[in-house]
């Protein structure tokens, strides 16, 4: 319980201590963009569900999400080919652009909702697992100032594959204290698969 409490605690305070949002011109970012349609759509929303829908997603998420494949920092050969050009600046526009754009909202699995609820709003005090609605909002817009990524709508085959690039430490973020890696491998499969299918159909 003590564990848990300390993790919101932490996350409560990165968020009140986020700072401002990236400023991109998205009318630019339009154009920018060309090359992102092929697998994310032209708004932003990819038809394949291993493939992270970019509508409507913070943009300051996005720049640094951009920033860290162009830097090696997350992994991904496919992303760090795409982004291997682009300029400070292009990466703020093409982030503007997509934040711009609406993601659309999927449909969660009735069997996984009650679970998923559970462990998006409340966490698992029994594991440690702080409730995911503590960064990312009740609905899911995510915290725009701290950076921290909106969820509603997104694939739950991506976040199902995201939440486990974190547990088994393929994916890290710039977190010093690791918050998601920490909650993630305190997650089980079926916790995971829920959590990722409730987000789906959450708006």
């Amino acid at each position: 319980m003590k564990n848990w409490l300390a993790i919101a605690l932490t996350l409560f305070v990165s968020t009140a201590m986020g700072s401002a949002m990236a400023g991109g011109d998205a009318e630019a970012g339009k154009t920018k963009s060309a090359n992102c349609v092929a697998c994310h759509g032209a708004d932003g929303n990819s038809v394949n569900p291993e493939w992270p829908k970019l509508a409507g997603q913070n943009e300051k998420y996005l720049a640094k999400q951009l920033g860290y494949f162009q830097h090696g920092e997350r992994e991904n050969s496919t992303m760090s080919g795409m982004v291997t050009g682009l300029s400070e600046s292009d990466i703020d526009d093409i982030a503007a652009y997509y934040a711009s754009q609406t993601s659309t909202i999927g449909a969660a699995d009735p069997e996984l909702v009650e679970l998923g609820q559970k462990i998006y709003r409340a966490g698992n005090s029994d594991s440690g697992v702080a409730p995911c609605m503590g960064c990312h909002g009740p609905d899911g817009a995510g915290n725009p100032a701290a950076g921290y990524p909106a969820l509603r709508g997104q694939h739950a085959v991506y976040i199902e594959s995201q939440l486990h690039g974190f547990a088994e430490g393929k994916r890290v973020n710039e977190n010093a204290k690791k918050m998601m890696q920490i909650l993630a491998i305190r997650m089980t499969n079926r916790e995971i698969r829920a959590v990722a299918s409730y987000i789906q159909g959450l708006h």
